[in-house]
């Protein structure tokens, strides 16, 4: 069977994330959305995504299709209705199309000559950016429960002062001397190569993924995952960080996000509770304004390649763009458009060619290599929010 994941109608309240990936390689959790659906349905899938996004995540199409909604997380008893699904069957949760078995992948689909099958779970979706860390408690435990299930993990350093020890996994080349970790809030998993240096107290649920690093002296807080080749110190509480971005060095970063390439400078700081407890509003791209999240606690959505220099102090509920450089005293405005160049005295905008260079030096040091298809991501990116900028 051919699977392949798309976006759905939540990709535009996932932006600045979207920009730059399909909503199937957000991380929650420990894996991405896509590595938890393959890993489930024992295939490789494609990705239905928006167009200048196809040549890196392109779509394979076969005879036969199983579509399934990305921001949908797959969960035993979803996984078993999607292998059992028939042609011309769909499955829906409520109003909206979970997934559906198609002999074409053609854009509009006539659901009223389907065979429609209700699902009643529970089961985890993401709707909006903020739901990335308020539901990654949830997120890690299952993750962590699908990944060790039946294996062994390394034994813990005797150095180690441990709580829960049972609640702890271990992957092999893992590096932990002289940490506390405190598994009794939830699980602990520790990724492939991965590093925690000595001083660092961190509490569960977390999850430090592969090649990822947590400075010396580092305190997490639970439900915070630090995606591979991330580095982490300071302070961080209920954040997740997608992969290649540090915030390495003293600060608090709290009910965060942060996307690929990203860099939190030195003693920054986000804050993640308004002064009069108030419920906190985001930028919203759909509706060009700011929407409420229900949220009393939020706090930093940066997109990929986004950077801030030492000392920066963000709102709470300050959204930034793709590709932003903000450095200088003061508070940056909470909504900073995609190539932003400046601070709380202003913003110019970053011309691609600056961006580009400093995206092929930065990545290059994890050598990665900055590629053509990453650039034509990134020029789209930049017509599109340009009406953001104030050129």
């Amino acid at each position: 069977m051919n699977y392949i994941l798309f976006d759905g109608p939540v990709r535009n309240a996932l932006l600045p994330f979207t920009f730059t990936r399909p909503v199937a390689d957000i991380r929650i959790g420990i894996l991405t959305i896509r590595e938890k659906w393959e890993k489930y349905l024992g295939y490789t899938t494609t990705t239905i995504t928006e167009e200048y996004l196809s040549e890196k995540y392109p779509m394979v199409e076969m005879d036969d299709n199983i579509l399934i909604n990305a921001s949908f997380l797959p969960n035993e008893v979803l996984v078993e209705m999607i292998k059992s699904l028939e042609k011309n069957q769909a499955i829906f949760k409520g109003d909206e199309v979970v997934a559906f078995y198609t002999n074409d992948t053609q854009e509009e689909v006539d659901f009223d000559t389907y065979e429609i099958i209700d699902y009643n779970e529970e089961g985890l979706r993401i709707e909006h950016t903020w739901d990335i860390f308020a539901k990654n408690d949830v997120a890690i435990r299952e993750d962590f429960e699908l990944l060790t299930e039946g294996r062994t993990s390394q034994p813990i350093p005797k150095s180690v002062n441990v709580i829960a020890p049972e609640n702890i996994f271990i992957e092999k080349g893992a590096k932990l001397e002289f940490v506390t970790l405190n598994a009794s809030t939830g699980p602990i998993y520790i990724g492939k190569n991965a590093e925690i240096m000595e001083g660092s107290v961190i509490r569960g649920p977390f999850a430090l993924c592969e090649e990822a690093q947590v400075k010396l002296a580092t305190k997490v807080y639970g439900a915070t995952t630090v995606g591979p080749h991330c580095r982490i110190g300071g302070e961080v509480n209920n954040s997740v960080l997608f992969g290649y971005s540090n915030k390495g060095h003293d600060g608090f970063l709290g009910n965060a996000v942060l996307g690929e390439w990203c860099n939190i400078g030195a003693d920054s700081n986000n804050s993640n509770l308004k002064n009069n407890y108030e419920e906190v509003k985001l930028w919203s791209y759909e509706t060009g304004g700011f929407e409420k999240t229900g949220l009393q606690f939020c706090g930093l959505m940066m997109g990929d390649h986004s950077k801030c220099g030492i000392n920066t102090m963000f709102n709470t509920g300050t959204v930034v763009g793709v590709s932003t450089n903000i450095f200088g005293s003061g508070f940056p405005r909470n909504f900073v458009p995609s190539f932003s160049w400046g601070g709380a005295a202003g913003f110019s905008t970053y011309i691609t060619r600056k961006a580009f260079e400093t995206a092929r030096i930065v990545m290059s040091r994890r050598h990665v290599e900055f590629t053509e298809q990453d650039a034509k991501i990134l020029e789209h990116v930049f017509e599109e929010t340009k009406k953001w900028r104030k050129e």
